[in-house]
């Protein structure tokens, strides 16, 4: 009896869920490098407990050496799901660092705090426009958000000036078929493009924005890997996108993309496979050189050189540093000197500072995040 092709999309998109999301296991309690105490706060990082008993924003001040102080704990107001998301962007930052959003995909809203320093305060909590939001970008005070339950959908907001968000009147899409997977959001630099990876179906579906926000109809486009999941723009407009290749040994692989004077895809580098598994989160460097990518199932991160046509070089065989159990995020400072990961399989963020030649040097890590910690920003 052959199986159907949506019990085949199913069970291709399980495996997926297994490799490139947060695994159960104890948590152990918050430790930091106390030695580095007397250093000044530069910075912060920010990730989402997603637990269902109630989300919340974990803020770690960030210290001038790399290393990070116990956090601050801000609810959401929402709920997580209390699992794996299979996805990127659930906790983002907005392009002038003055407010941050987070998903809360078990009440199906999301929530947007002002920033302040280290410090955050909760201004709006307003419905995704559809059922179980993982990603949220924003450009110029235009916020979509990704829904990945039921048939799956984008809604779009306008951003107030007191923080508040207002749903935008026809914003509304569907992504290219129903249960493909989505993996992540994200706004072109410019703003003129909507951009969702869907696991699925290995397409990269874009959205043609208007100048009033508005989202135009999906037109979904090839991806040159399998699975396309994480993606990251430079400040160019070069998209690089993970592709995590069902989670199979050896098998990830990043690629990169242009754009055409149609707004079509145009691929630089096709599928650079790093000797890795479950190629999953991409970030690029503030000034466009590397590109880094979590591999899930085999606890490291792969840099990648980025030239200026936006073609990949692979850099130091693959392995450019070792994280903690299942990395399934990053992020980097607004500097571009230090890298952390959020490792679910040890519930840890990890540090990194960044070399000169994109390899990265180990530094102290923060143990004890709870057991479905889910997002990552930085700044």
């Amino acid at each position: 009896m052959t199986s159907s092709p949506r019990s085949a999309l199913l069970a291709t998109l399980a495996g997926i869920s297994v490799a490139c999301s947060s695994i159960d296991q104890p948590s152990t309690p918050l430790s930091v490098d106390q030695g580095a105490s007397a250093l000044a706060a530069l910075g912060a990082i920010a990730v989402a407990s997603n637990a269902s008993t109630g989300n919340a924003v974990l803020v770690f001040a960030r210290r001038r050496n790399g290393s990070l102080e116990a956090p601050t704990s801000y609810p959401t107001g929402g709920t997580g799901t209390g699992g794996g998301l299979g996805n990127q962007g659930a906790v983002v930052l907005s392009g002038d660092h003055a407010h941050l959003f987070a998903i809360n995909a078990g009440s199906n809203d999301v929530s947007v705090f002002a920033v302040a320093g280290n410090q955050l305060s909760l201004t709006d909590r307003v419905a995704s426009g559809g059922m179980q939001p993982i990603s949220v970008t924003e450009h110029d005070g235009t916020v979509y958000v990704l829904n990945a339950g039921g048939a799956g959908s984008i809604s779009g907001f306008h951003l107030n000036s007191d923080g508040t968000l207002s749903p935008l009147a026809g914003s509304t899409q569907p992504l290219s078929a129903a249960g493909v997977g989505p993996a992540q959001i994200g706004f072109s630099p410019n703003g003129a493009t909507l951009v969702v990876t869907e696991k699925g179906t290995n397409l990269i579906t874009l959205y043609d924005v208007e100048a009033n926000g508005i989202a135009g109809a999906p037109r979904p486009e090839a991806s040159a890997g399998m699975t396309p999941f994480g993606f990251a723009f430079d400040g160019r407009g070069r998209l690089v996108v993970s592709e995590a290749f069902g989670g199979g040994a050896g098998a990830a692989a990043v690629s990169s993309y242009g754009a055409n004077l149609s707004g079509a895809l145009q691929t630089r580098s096709a599928t650079v496979g790093n000797g890795q598994a479950a190629a999953c989160w991409v970030a690029i460097t503030p000034d466009g050189r590397y590109a880094y990518v979590t591999n899930t199932a085999t606890a490291n991160v792969s840099g990648y050189a980025l030239n200026t046509d936006a073609q990949l070089t692979l850099l130091q065989g693959g392995v450019s540093g070792l994280t903690g159990l299942t990395p399934i995020d990053l992020a980097i400072s607004p500097d571009g000197k230090r890298l952390y990961t959020l490792d679910s399989g040890d519930h840890q963020l990890s540090s990194f500072t960044v070399r000169k030649d994109g390899s990265l040097e180990r530094g102290a890590s923060t143990t004890g995040l709870p057991m479905f910690t889910n997002g990552m920003a930085a700044w």
